[in-house]
């Protein structure tokens, strides 16, 4: 607890100190049990976004890994916004050794007896682990991705503090729900506790090896399983160049080219034949070797597309390259994204313009990337609600077609997608699972044609013998009871003159032989009051059932 109030103290502080203190004073009223800084330590920046994205740099991993999920909410975030989030760098200050080797012991407690050398120094330096160069008792080169000691701690922290503070946020400022910071929150949860299973990222990466283990040109690195745990991984070394470095590609007698053509037409292979693809294709996870071959690093971060999905995705592709605005929607709606009947026309049009905007007369002219940016666009001005899979499509695609272009910028994501889209429609490729959903919904139409005559029946017979139920529902329910409830009075008004005419009779018969004088007038009053409600009660409804007839 001690920890969480500490940290709660220093991400108040560091927003006080980029400017959000006010919104920080209505989120948590009581300023005094804060230590936030005087306006005038705050940075000069030119916009409120730039000292959001300041903010979250200073406030460490989990913010940083934060902001880096929500870059790809394009959909949902004002543009301004993901421009500054996508600056963000998960790189961090290395940890000194010592800590390093104890996580390393935790695993492998006779560490000598397995490596010659482990370099201190580590190649790279991340916000959960870093990377360290090793040698294996039999000469075999490594790299150990060691976790940082202690991060779950923080990051659950931190975790908690998020969620606290969305919370907050979703209450006092209403107007900001419709971003669904809670949904952010939870979301952004549970990829980081993935990530933090360094066996997660082993499996993700022996099966993708797997799918290509035929595909010349696309290498994943081996995993050394009996050295791994959740907290180490240990993986072949892999020597090479990054792909968004042209001319370091060509020192190495490689044609970009082919480079950026491999590359994507891998991430097509991941996609739509095995359904399982790489989720962050950041040019630093991507390496080619001098042998020219593309491969894959880091797989915290993995989709899944299940068969119908996939062929969705294919529509919604085709639908972009040709102009088929009906194919269009029916694929958003594919993808479970709900579309405002009221909206739809409107949607119609913004759509058409979209391509005729972007997309061009011609294939080969076809701009994927503005494509992309203006269709996420529109989605948010339409306040619709996007699924994770289908913006971390989005964002794949977009990301590979920046590096194609980076290595050529004759690149073109038109020209290469419609003769893969084309060998997917006139091959089997997906046919298995259509085939499968095909027969079982003709069996489900052929079982109910067969259960009709029976059915039938048995509505027959209920109704014969009486025991048929309806359910009725009478939208005019409350007028029906408001009805009643004005019969009722009337009775009880004639009910009530009925009483005092009688009683009052009673008392004037007998007044004149035994009753005081008092009595008698006491009588003459309960007449008096039966005539004056009489008289209104049947003004009242006559004058109600002309005003009806009217």
């Amino acid at each position: 607890m001690v920890t969480r109030i500490r940290r709660y103290a220093q991400i108040v502080d560091v927003l006080g100190k980029y400017g959000f203190g006010i919104g920080l004073e209505k989120m948590f009223p009581g300023r005094a049990r804060f230590r936030l800084p005087t306006p005038s330590g705050q940075p000069e920046t030119s916009t409120i976004y730039e000292r959001m994205r300041l903010a979250i740099e200073e406030l460490g991993p989990t913010f940083v890994k934060f902001g880096q999920i929500m870059s790809t909410r394009t959909e949902l975030l004002p543009p301004e916004l993901i421009y500054e989030l996508k600056k963000l760098q998960d790189h961090a200050k290395p940890i000194p050794f010592s800590d390093v080797q104890a996580v390393i012991q935790q695993t492998c407690p006779n560490i000598n007896d397995w490596f010659c050398e482990i370099d201190e120094t580590p190649v790279a330096s991340a916000s959960i682990g870093q990377v360290h160069c090793a040698i294996l008792k039999d000469g075999t080169k490594v790299a150990l991705k060691v976790q940082r000691p202690g991060i779950r701690d923080i990051i659950e922290t931190d975790l908690a503090i998020l969620t606290s503070m969305a919370e907050r946020i979703d209450a006092v400022f209403p107007e900001v729900r419709v971003y669904n910071p809670i949904g952010m929150v939870q979301d952004f949860a549970i990829q980081i506790r993935k990530e933090l299973d360094f066996l997660r990222d082993a499996r993700n990466a022996d099966r993708m090896a797997r799918n290509f283990l035929n595909v010349p040109g696309i290498r994943f690195p081996k995993i050394y399983w009996e050295y791994s745990s959740p907290h180490l991984l240990v993986m072949e070394f892999v020597d090479g160049v990054r792909i968004d470095d042209p001319d370091a590609i060509k020192s190495l007698g490689v044609d970009p080219h082919s480079v950026g053509v491999r590359g994507f037409h891998a991430y097509l292979k991941m996609i739509f034949e095995d359904g399982f693809f790489h989720g962050d294709p950041h040019p630093g996870n991507l390496l080619v070797t001098k042998e020219g071959d593309v491969v894959f690093l880091d797989f915290g971060i993995v989709g899944v597309l299940r068969p119908e999905k996939r062929q969705i995705f294919i529509n919604l592709l085709f639908a972009l390259v040709t102009d088929d605005i009906e194919l269009m929607l029916k694929s958003l709606e594919g993808f479970g994204i709900v579309i405002n009947e009221v909206d739809r026309e409107a949607l119609r049009d913004d759509l058409y313009i979209m391509i005729h905007d972007f997309g061009g007369d011609q294939v080969q002219q076809f701009n994927f990337g503005f494509v992309v940016t203006e269709l996420t666009e529109t989605m948010r001005r339409y306040r619709m609600k996007v699924p994770m899979n289908l913006m971390l499509l989005l964002k794949v695609f977009v990301m590979v077609l920046d590096i194609g272009v980076r290595l050529d910028p004759q690149f073109n994501f038109g020209k290469e997608i419609t003769p893969y889209l084309t060998k997917l429609a006139d091959t089997n490729t997906l046919s298995a699972a259509y085939l499968k959903r095909a027969s079982n919904s003709l069996m489900e139409g052929v079982d109910a044609l067969f259960d009709l005559p029976r059915n039938v029946n048995l509505m027959l017979k209920r109704l014969s013998t009486g025991t048929v139920r309806l359910e009725i529902v009478d939208t005019d329910l409350q007028k029906l009871q408001m009805a009643l409830d004005r019969a009722s009075d009337k009775i009880m008004i004639g009910l009530v003159v009925a009483a005092l005419v009688v009683g009052s009779s009673l008392v004037l018969l007998s007044s004149s032989m035994t009753l005081p004088r008092e009595v008698f007038w006491l009588a003459i009053l309960g007449y008096s009051a039966a005539v004056l409600v009489g008289f209104y009660a049947i003004y009242h409804v006559i004058f109600l059932k002309f005003r009806l007839e009217r």
